[in-house]
């Protein structure tokens, strides 16, 4: 059984998440100790919890130490099955967060898959719902995995209430290598902005801060973000809540850039927080925002072929997945920076794959 210190790195969720779905897809036994040894309030959430529950769920897994406040899990899977499964996190704990523990397993179950899962879609934090729909499921799709991500309701902090259906309809059972290194030229820039239970113009004018900021810096590029919002008598949200998220669609990639309403902030500054994290990171010139290039790691290892990924910013994220990675591949993977090294700088990283095959 591989023993994983929870406290390495930067010591939280992500070290559980990529653990547990590495174990699952590799069927590996695994003891986490120190659960989330880094945060104020150490051990399983109720978010932490669902995760574990999920990837249970789909390995046959037998599990010890789940419950609220736990520090120590034991997990051992049992072969991966496909089916529909739902899970309710019954908080605004995130879903996306519960699917990237997900993200490794679901390209190698043996027929189609369908999660629902519901909880918070936009919440600090973690990554937003439509982050997910428009950047990372198409850099999966690079990999040769295609996820369909179906948004029924945005869920919000506190109250959460979202529902989400993620839907992998043939599980490609193996994975490219990539080369995302370098974006290249900036071809357009998309964006979502949107308001639930709030007044419409919360949203435009989120729209309209990123799109000045991002046409301001980005001369000759298209910019357009469209507006989501319902009408008071059709909007079925349990709470209010506002965000935006822009993506650049690049010559070799996709970036993007996210921030969240919250109360006293105002729709500028949330349009505007966006913009200047995509803007950030296209600076860099690398393949791969700030959030990105430590979710893939985990895909990247599983895959058939040398991988390299290019990162705008070596966050500490990123740092903690590579040693989860290189500890659950053994002698069989190789992990490692091939350039950069520095905290919070753009850097490249070489994964030889596993190669793991249905």
């Amino acid at each position: 059984m591989i023993v994983i210190d929870g406290s390495m790195g930067e010591g939280g969720g992500q070290i559980l998440r990529t653990a547990l779905g590495l174990s699952a897809v590799l069927g590996k036994p695994i003891r986490i100790i120190n659960i989330r040894a880094g945060r104020p309030n150490p051990g399983l959430r109720r978010q932490h919890m669902i995760a574990v529950k999920a990837v249970a769920a789909i390995s046959n897994a037998r599990v010890r130490g789940l419950r609220l406040g736990s520090t120590v899990l034991e997990f051992e899977p049992d072969g991966l099955r496909s089916g529909r499964f739902r899970f309710d996190i019954g908080t605004a704990g995130s879903v996306t967060l519960v699917f990237q523990a997900l993200m490794p397993v679901l390209p190698f179950v043996p027929g189609p898959v369908e999660v629902e899962l519901r909880g918070g879609t936009d919440v600090p934090w973690s990554p937003p719902i439509d982050y997910v729909r428009f950047v990372l499921s198409r850099l999966l799709e690079r990999f040769g995995f295609r996820v369909e991500v179906e948004l029924y309701r945005r869920g919000h902090y506190p109250r959460g209430g979202g529902r989400v259906v993620f839907r992998v309809a043939e599980p490609p059972g193996r994975l490219r290598a990539v080369s995302l290194v370098e974006r290249g030229e900036v071809r357009r820039v998309e964006g979502l902005s949107h308001a639930v239970r709030l007044p419409r113009h919360v949203a435009e004018r989120q729209a309209r801060a990123a799109m000045e900021l991002l046409r301001s810096r980005l001369s000759g590029v298209p910019v357009h973000v469209d507006v989501e919002w319902y009408e008071p008598s059709r909007d079925r949200h349990l709470g209010p809540g506002s965000g935006v998220v822009v993506w650049a669609l690049t010559e070799h990639s996709v970036l993007g850039g996210d921030s969240l309403g919250a109360r006293g902030k105002r729709a500028e500054v949330v349009g505007e927080e966006a913009a200047k994290k995509l803007l950030e990171d296209l600076e860099t010139g690398m393949a791969l925002d700030r959030h990105a290039s430590d979710m893939l790691f985990p895909i990247a290892l599983l895959a058939c072929g040398e991988s390299l990924l290019g990162g705008a910013r070596l966050t500490m994220h990123a740092y903690t997945n590579m040693e989860v990675a290189r500890i659950m591949a053994g002698d069989r993977g190789v992990v490692e920076l091939v350039r950069g090294g520095e905290r919070e700088k753009p850097f490249v990283a070489r994964v030889r794959g596993l190669c793991l095959q249905r």
